[in-house]
């Protein structure tokens, strides 16, 4: 692997020109495939083997052109102190509202009268008009939102309080800013870094150049894989972070061989031999978690897996073909000024027995000295901010976590008070049946706890089906309004389904739970494996294993700390706590493994290259800390601050994930890598790279410490005698 990977990149330092216009005409090439590509509709969700999604297919079948799994939404009005929604002025508001309504967009599908649909409050004070559409929420023009929303503020001004709600408001969160935030602080900290804007200027130049043709490559291909527009945003937030990681770890290198003296093209080769193995085998980590997420059996996640997966693939070609060309442009400016004049630092420039001990040297040494209470320090830490995850509950967050400046609360919070909490998420119950089962049905559903209210059944034209609206007691995220749903599908027979968006939202958390140990056990085990044939060790990828799941358990923790307990939540701009997003464990293991693996490839790799080319096991570890402790330091604070720019965001689901992402980064790359990996090596020494001889004959021998590479220069140590059973 090192020997192929050190011919690539010398390959690509003379050739740099063919290399940089072979990338540079890829881009065009991507770029113009999405300028001319039809453009792309949100692709249906949908969740496979859920009573909830056959429920849906069968009023599609039953009930066609009634759009099923269209997008709704709520005008709730609300007269002032003293009047009633019945008096003449308001009651012609309403209607002249449902007028401008039914008339604003051929999307709709119905437009409800609340004074024929019963959908007045008791004492008068608050109505609703609900609005159906043919299509679902993404595939919604912008004239018909801004239909929705003219009525609306039509409506208001005439001394009625009027909110909308509903998910046709949903709209894809902005993006841009995060991404923005996350690239200049990047800037920065590479800066800081390398002390070169050139060298800084290289990992960002790479990553943004993945990115565009990995995002423009998914939109080219939107329509004809039927790709949902929320496809390219796991890609781009990957993209940026795998892309920058990787470009910094070989310049790193590069800056180190030229420090040693080498000449460019040939350190250049080094650095891709030694630090590209490593970004192959962080990249494959990465893939793995990525295309794991077909396990779910989710269609749209699965989409968004493989789209993600391929920008990554592409972000490690780039580093490993398109950094050496650049770097070939580049020359002697990839260091700082006083490098180049001669009187660099002491890091670079002196021989590294004389040299002055950098922070990743000093942290070292110390956890060498006190790795027990380095190790119990870590482990304690972490397993104390883990205790929340026991408490922790899933679903989907509804408008009643909003922001109350946000129209959607306010129309949820006038619904609670006006008719109660569960007329925020009724459920749909549909009978594959007569109207004499449907009838029957709906006296069933009649009699259990937590009931507000059970419409007539309303068959379809056949007769052969029947719709029953079931409206909760609860409001749709609690615990009650899920007991009731499996109540009803109980309480009634196998004709009798259950859907709705509440229900839906409750089979998507249940199909995410019951996902997340194969998914878990599918990750880490190949993961295991792949990082048992690089490191030839089975107790280092353990190690690793065992340490990645105790940082995303802490940072689960922290999330349910935060978003369900409300500890520290005004301090995140958390107004109501709920559940955490049913995706957010499968996802941050998905994210934040890749990541974390990216981390622990880099740092042991070094150290373990440093042990094959003779050093003792506690001398490995310093010079592992030594070269790459910086390194990894300024990668996970740039993820730290490109996930941390999201916090600030409106949307408690992308705040949720933000936070998430963050402190999970936070947790594996300096509580785990930096100190509790170091600190379990020191206490295992030798027996760390231990092997049984005879799976060390059956893996393959990749080289990634660049052993052939070390080989082949006059006066290389001898390999040591690894410990082995």
């Amino acid at each position: 692997m090192a020997t192929f990977l050190y011919k690539l990149g010398r390959t690509a330092f003379r050739r740099r020109r063919l290399v940089a216009l072979l990338w540079v005409a890829l881009l065009a090439l991507a770029g113009v495939g999405a300028a001319t590509a039809p453009a792309a509709t949100s692709s249906s969700f949908s969740i496979p083997g859920t009573e909830a999604q056959r429920a849906f297919d069968l009023l599609e079948e039953r009930f066609p052109g009634a759009g099923a799994d269209g997008a709704t939404a709520r005008v709730v009005f609300k007269a002032p102190d003293g009047g009633k929604m019945t008096d003449a002025a308001p009651k012609a508001v309403v209607e002249e509202t449902v007028a401008a309504l039914k008339s604003g967009s051929d999307q709709i599908v119905s437009v409800t009268d609340p004074y024929t649909a019963q959908a007045v409050s008791r004492d008068g004070s608050t109505a609703y008009v609900s609005v159906a559409y043919k299509v679902n929420a993404m595939e919604l023009t912008d004239a018909t939102r801004e239909a929705l929303e003219q009525a609306g503020h039509a409506a208001q001004g005439k001394g009625l309080t009027v909110e909308l709600g509903g998910d046709a408001l949903q709209t894809m969160p902005a993006t841009g800013a995060g991404e923005i935030v996350g690239v200049v602080v990047a800037g920065i900290v590479l800066v800081i870094t390398f002390g070169s804007l050139v060298a800084a200027g290289l990992p960002l130049l790479t990553a943004i150049i993945g990115v565009g043709i990995g995002v423009s490559a998914i939109t080219a291909l939107a329509s004809v894989l039927d790709l949902g527009t929320t496809t390219s945003t796991l890609a781009m937030m990957i993209g940026l972070a795998v892309g920058i990681d990787y470009a910094l770890f070989i310049v790193s290198r590069y800056r180190a061989e030229l420090a040693d003296g080498r000449d460019k093209e040939e350190a250049a080769g080094r650095a891709t031999g030694t630090a590209g193995s490593a970004v192959v085998f962080a990249g494959l980590t990465v893939v793995i978690a990525l295309v794991g997420l077909a396990v779910v059996n989710i269609p749209m996640l699965t989409k968004m897996g493989f789209a993600a997966a391929g920008t990554v693939v592409i972000a490690v070609l780039i580093a490993l073909t398109l950094i050496p060309a650049l770097l070939g442009f580049a020359g002697d400016k990839v260091l700082g000024r006083k490098q180049r004049k001669g009187a660099g630092s002491p890091e670079t420039e002196t021989p590294e027995k004389d040299a002055k001990p950098n922070a990743g040297t000093r942290w070292a040494r110390f956890v060498l000295r006190r790795p027990v209470f380095v190790l119990l320090a870590g482990v304690i830490g972490l397993g104390a901010i883990a205790i929340p995850a026991a408490s922790l509950e899933m679903g989907l967050p509804d408008d009643g976590v909003k922001p109350v400046s946000a129209t959607e609360r306010r129309a949820y919070d006038l619904l609670s008070e006006g008719f109660g909490p569960g007329f925020n998420g009724p459920l749909l119950v549909v009978v594959d049946g007569d109207k004499a089962t449907a009838d029957k049905t709906a006296e069933t559903i009649k009699d259990l706890d937590g009931i507000a209210a059970v419409t007539p059944a309303t068959p379809n034209k056949a007769g052969d089906a029947a719709m029953i609206t079931v409206i909760p007691k609860d409001r749709p995220s609690s615990g009650a309004t899920e007991t009731l749903v499996h109540d009803i599908r109980d309480a009634t027979g196998d004709d009798v389904l259950v859907t709705g968006a509440t229900a839906m939202n409750i089979d998507f958390s249940q199909k995410m739970n019951d996902a997340l140990v194969p998914y878990l056990a599918l990750v880490v085990g190949l993961a295991f494996v792949l990082l048992t044939v690089v490191f030839r060790s089975i107790l280092v990828p353990l190690k690793a294993a065992l340490g990645f799941l105790l940082s995303v358990v802490a940072a689960l923790g922290a999330v349910v700390a935060v978003f369900q307990w409300g500890w520290l939540g005004s301090l995140f701009g958390v107004e109501q706590t709920g559940p955490i997003m049913s995706m957010m464990p499968i996802f941050m293991v998905g994210v934040v493994f890749g990541l974390a693996m990216d981390y622990e490839v880099f740092l042991v790799t070094r150290m373990r290259e440093a042990y094959v080319h003779g050093e003792r096991p506690g001398e490995a570890i310093v010079t592992g800390f030594r070269h790459s402790a910086r390194v990894v330091t300024a990668a996970a604070v740039i993820m730290i601050a490109v996930f941390s720019g999201f916090i600030g965001m409106t949307d408690q689901m992308i705040k949720m994930i933000g936070f998430g992402l963050a402190v999970a980064v936070l947790f594996d790359a300096f509580v785990v890598r930096m100190a509790i990996v170091p600190a379990v090596l020191a206490l295992l020494g030798h027996k760390a790279w231990w092997l049984p001889k005879w799976l060390d004959r059956a893996l393959p021998n990749v080289d990634v410490e660049g052993e052939g590479l070390a080989a082949q220069e006059p006066g290389a140590p001898a390999k040591p005698d690894l410990v082995k059973a």
